[in-house]
């Protein structure tokens, strides 16, 4: 099936769609991460991201799940690898980073994935970036340097790296290596897939969660939060995954990668609509050197159908 967008395709066969949607859902888990740091610690964040979003999604797949039992039992080995690698350890290294890392080095951690999917693809598969393909990412990667710095590139020299730049690599990494490994997951509906995913995940975090609460951190019941958590469970959650998942079944990981860089692009727009922020010059050079390079690392080779 062609991954162009050609008319007649349903929105879940539409992978520029799913993996443009994923980041800007993304983009604001990250915005709204750094902004709930002290009402919710980490690991209780990130329990509580995947009980409530394998509970949403149980109730709406669960005549999938019922059906595709059989497949994921014979394959829990592997489905715990994943959750553990994209989902368990991922977000709870992100939002721990989150509490150390300045909102400008997240960005620019967040932007390498397309280059460390890469890595991982060749490592694990000798899948080797296209010259296209290699193109748009730095050309994408160009962007993002614009945006993050405001049009300063003397400012990445300035960067001072800390210990949640260091955890934010390392999440980046696993995040990563999940994407390259979803080419050999299980012959199951996506949302089975994921629902089982969360569900170990929360399995996983459990035993980091005790302990987080026997240290004194507990989570603050009030509107931010709980405001908070709804964002997260049904949209960077659900939905950002679900899509995520289905554009890389749809076009593969080495052409999905490049969509990593529009989340410091929706990041920017979300702080010019949402705080007030007003655009200048380089957001418009960022945006569409952004946008070149995805468009450019997308469409070279063929879809996956």
């Amino acid at each position: 099936m062609s991954a162009s967008g050609a008319t007649g395709l349903r929105p879940f066969d539409r992978p520029y769609l799913l993996l443009s949607l994923a980041s800007l859902f993304w983009a604001g888990n990250i915005v709204l991460g750094r902004f709930i740091a002290d009402h919710i610690p980490p690991v209780a964040l990130t329990w509580t991201r995947w009980v409530g979003a394998f509970i949403l999604l149980a109730l709406v797949a669960r005549r999938d799940l019922l059906r595709d039992l059989p497949a994921l039992r014979s394959r829990w080995p592997q489905l715990v690898g994943l959750s553990a690698l994209g989902v368990a350890g991922y977000t709870v290294l992100a939002y721990w980073a989150l509490h150390y890392t300045q909102a400008l080095n997240a960005l620019l951690a967040q932007s390498v994935t397309p280059l460390v999917i890469g890595v991982w693809s060749f490592a694990l598969y000798r899948d080797a970036l296209t010259p296209r393909q290699a193109v748009g990412v730095v050309v994408s990667l160009a962007g993002v340097a614009t945006i993050v710095t405001r049009g300063d590139l003397g400012a990445l020299a300035r960067i001072d790296v800390n210990l949640g730049d260091l955890i934010f690599m390392v999440a980046i990494a696993l995040y990563a290596l999940y994407s390259t490994l979803l080419r050999d997951k299980p012959k199951v509906a996506q949302t089975s897939l994921l629902t089982a995913l969360m569900a170990l995940a929360a399995i996983l975090l459990t035993p980091a969660l005790l302990w987080e609460i026997a240290q004194g951190r507990t989570m603050s019941f009030d509107a931010v939060s709980l405001g908070s958590l709804a964002y997260v469970i049904v949209f960077p959650s659900t939905l950002g995954y679900l899509f995520y998942n289905r554009g890389v079944e749809l076009i593969g990981a080495n052409r999905a990668g490049p969509f990593f860089h529009l989340i410091p692009l929706f990041g920017a727009a979300l702080a010019i609509l949402l705080l007030g922020e007003r655009p200048q010059a380089y957001h418009a050079v960022g945006f569409a050197l952004v946008l070149a390079g995805v468009w450019t690392a997308a469409r070279s080779g063929p879809a996956r159908s």
